[in-house]
């Protein structure tokens, strides 16, 4: 024990010069977690306002932090890469404020998709219809769903979407069919490169 004491008191000695600066970048740090947890439940814009006037006081500390510095402007650059989407959490209930709890739905759909289908890999349907599966899987995991909420709200949007599987659909189709015989394939792609175009 008195060789580890001396070893730990040997390395606070040798550090004893960066700890200012560490506890004033780890305050700094801390509060600006502080606001993005809010705790009182300030509304989006008031959240916004503070954590904007928090990354000025950081900027303008980030000189006296010394060698902490660049972790600074790091911080300052991932928050503004983060910008436009970060406080949306606050203004829709139930979001959630991180990636983690969205992640825990993802994989959750994808362990009851693997438990249903038998597959011990990704299910490729997952793939094409993964847009509307994991969001019905997400949602139904909220509340059953009812009859209103099966009906199309906005029917442009819904045909939309329903072409856009189409194209995933086919685009798997050809895949399919490619490995299943790579020159019946080949062979149909160039009978209609070839194929003599009528004039209008």
């Amino acid at each position: 024990m008195s060789r580890l004491l001396r070893l730990l008191r040997r390395g606070l000695d040798a550090t004893r010069g960066a700890w200012p600066a560490l506890r004033a970048a780890y305050a700094l740090v801390h509060q600006a977690a502080h606001i993005l947890g809010n705790e009182e439940g300030a509304e989006g814009a008031t959240v916004q306002a503070r954590y904007a006037a928090h990354l000025a006081a950081m900027r303008a500390a980030r000189d006296q932090l010394g060698a902490l510095g660049p972790a600074i402007d790091r911080f300052l650059r991932v928050s503004e890469s983060y910008w436009p989407g970060l406080f949306r959490c606050y203004g829709v209930p139930g979001l959630p404020r991180t990636d983690n709890d969205l992640e825990h739905w993802f994989g959750a759909a994808r362990y009851h998709e693997r438990r249903a289908s038998g597959r011990k890999g990704a299910d490729p349907g997952t793939v094409v219809r993964g847009q509307v599966r994991l969001v019905a899987a997400v949602a139904t995991r909220q509340r059953p769903p009812g009859a209103d909420d099966l009906l199309p709200v906005d029917l442009a949007r819904w045909r939309a979407l329903r072409q856009q599987l189409a194209v995933r659909h086919q685009a798997r189709r050809a895949q399919r069919r490619f490995r299943r015989d790579p020159a019946a394939y080949l062979a149909d792609l160039e009978a209609l490169l070839l194929k003599p175009v009528l004039p209008a």
